[in-house]
């Protein structure tokens, strides 16, 4: 009984979310690609065999495939036909809606839009939540100094007003928390209004290791705290909803992007990147925080998935762009041979990094000591 629970709670939820964010990166492609031209033989969710579909206007086979996990779009004449395999010439037809046929600007658009439609969603769900709910807004002053806290160290106040943090103009108190966060021992320089003056000052963030959705996650702690009787959700007209999200989603990409560059560089831990697992963990808390709570995070996790396709890995469409930014030099498309290498390392990236996560997922979540303790 148990089992099935887990089920509804979080698997579900997670399939439903990815669902729809995989549907909107593929339908980029697909929008892009009819709108230059090419034939699209097949839009799948999943991979494997096909549960269900209908064929729709245009010859595209819509579909649902066994394996809810991505998605694809297979656009006629991918690759261009090899004479050698004796494979009667394509018709004139058949080669004007044909990929391979198409320029390079136009290849590179149908590539790159399926993760702009990502980033596109994320700011159209934003903005709708920014409209109907509203956005969460906290002053950026400080109530409390935490004693013993880096904010004290520093000579924070209670009533000081964060005004700029590095370059970065602080308008919310949820700015303030989200660079702290990601900065744990890092040097940050403040400028604070104190008593109708500016007053500058340099904090380093206590480095700490807290656990969030079953995950342990080193982040930065200021030792600062408020009341919390002032936040207010402010609703926007469409047009300020559609500017807000739109910075909010620059604002989370960069940040996303920042977390990366410090497990690169060593200064986080690899094992706080979270795979399938911890994703569907998160998407049943989500679920049961409510429904506000599902569409932010499917929002966020759009922001995920449009970025991680741009990464310049082969197999992924950053790996694509990579190959037309060489034949845009080079003023031919790159070999066959070198092509397939590529494409096979890519393969070879992703597997090692899905395994890596996936088991930072298990191991975060006690998986393997449950299985030791039961054969033991």
């Amino acid at each position: 009984m148990e089992f099935l629970i887990a089920i509804w709670n979080y698997v579900i939820p997670f399939i439903l979310v990815l669902t729809v964010l995989v549907f909107v990166h593929e339908l980029g492609h697909y929008l892009a690609a009819r709108r230059c031209g090419v034939r699209v033989e097949v839009f799948s969710i999943g991979f494997g065999p096909e549960i269900f579909g209908f064929d729709g206007k245009g010859g595209t086979r819509w579909k649902f495939s066994a394996i809810p996990f991505g998605g694809y779009v297979r656009m006629f004449g991918e690759r261009a036909p090899d004479s050698d395999t004796g494979e009667p010439p394509l018709s004139d037809q058949d080669i004007e809606v044909s990929f391979f046929r198409k320029s390079l600007g136009q290849r590179a658009w149908i590539v790159f839009a399926g993760p702009l439609a990502n980033f596109l969603f994320a700011i159209v769900v934003l903005a709708g939540l920014f409209c109907i709910v509203g956005q969460p807004y906290t002053p950026a002053d400080v109530g409390k100094v935490v004693p013993g806290s880096a904010a004290e160290e520093a000579g924070l106040k209670p009533g000081d007003i964060f005004l700029k943090i590095d370059s970065t103009r602080i308008e919310r108190f949820e700015q303030v928390r989200r660079i702290v966060q990601l900065s744990p021992g890092r040097r940050l320089s403040m400028l604070v209004k104190r008593d109708g003056q500016e007053v500058s000052l340099v904090v380093i963030p206590k480095a700490i290791e807290v656990t969030q959705f079953g995950s342990k996650q080193t982040i930065g702690r200021l030792g600062v705290s408020r009341t919390g009787r002032d936040m207010v959700f402010v609703r926007h007209d469409p047009f300020t909803a559609i500017w807000e999200a739109t910075v909010r989603t620059f604002v989370l990409t960069g940040n996303i992007l920042d977390a990366l560059g410090q497990i690169i560089s060593g200064k986080r831990k690899a094992d706080e990147l979270g795979g399938p697992v911890r994703i569907a963990q998160i998407s049943g808390d989500m679920a049961q925080a409510g429904i506000v709570m599902v569409v932010q995070f499917a929002a966020i996790l759009s922001i995920n998935l449009g970025l991680i396709n741009l990464f310049p890995i082969p197999l992924l469409d950053g790996g694509h762009l990579v190959f037309y930014g060489i034949e845009a030099l080079r003023g031919r498309p790159v070999g066959e041979r070198a092509m397939e290498y590529s494409l096979n390392i890519g393969l070879a990236l992703i597997l090692c990094l899905t395994i890596f996560v996936t088991w930072n997922d298990l191991v975060q979540l006690r998986f393997v000591e449950y299985v030791i303790g039961l054969v033991t």
